[in-house]
């Protein structure tokens, strides 16, 4: 198993997460990751200080407003976002933070400096790629998403 392989499969073990970046617009990548942590068991918390609420469930400005804490967070947001993001991180313990990024490196919430922050301190990240790409419940599109990006090479490690 990859080094990426692993870390989602830690990631994906954990049981509250956030997702930071939904948004009240139907399809987008932050939506969807929403719901399918959702329908898988997870206790997911939707992150976005600009909704009150998401899917009837109440959406939170920042990761401290989240009762009780998060084990982990993805971000689906501009990399700018993400930095302000991981630096909630160390306030609320949260130590596992996943940097949702497209196929095609059109829509990428990665940011250099915020992956340097988290390996300072002791954050696991992911750097890229999509949850959704991961776990049993993968659907065969970004089955495929995964297959691609490993061959070109363009999966994080």
């Amino acid at each position: 198993m990859s080094t990426v392989d692993t870390l989602a499969k830690d990631f994906l073990s954990q049981k509250r997460i956030a997702v930071a970046g939904v948004s009240r617009s139907g399809e987008d990548a932050a939506n969807l990751i929403y719901r399918r942590l959702k329908s898988t068991g997870h206790q997911v918390f939707p992150v976005n200080p600009n909704t009150e609420a998401f899917e009837g469930d109440p959406c939170y400005p920042d990761l401290k407003s989240i009762p009780g804490g998060v084990d982990g967070v993805v971000i689906v947001t501009r990399p700018e976002v993400t930095d302000q993001i991981v630096r909630q991180c160390i306030e609320v313990g949260v130590s596992k933070v996943w940097m949702h990024q497209s196929m095609m490196m059109a829509g990428t919430s990665v940011s250099e400096k915020a992956v340097a922050y988290c390996h300072e301190n002791d954050i696991s990240v992911i750097a890229g790629a999509c949850p959704l790409m991961f776990g049993e419940t993968a659907d065969f599109g970004h089955k495929c998403m995964k297959f691609v990006l490993r061959v070109a090479g363009r999966m994080p490690k």
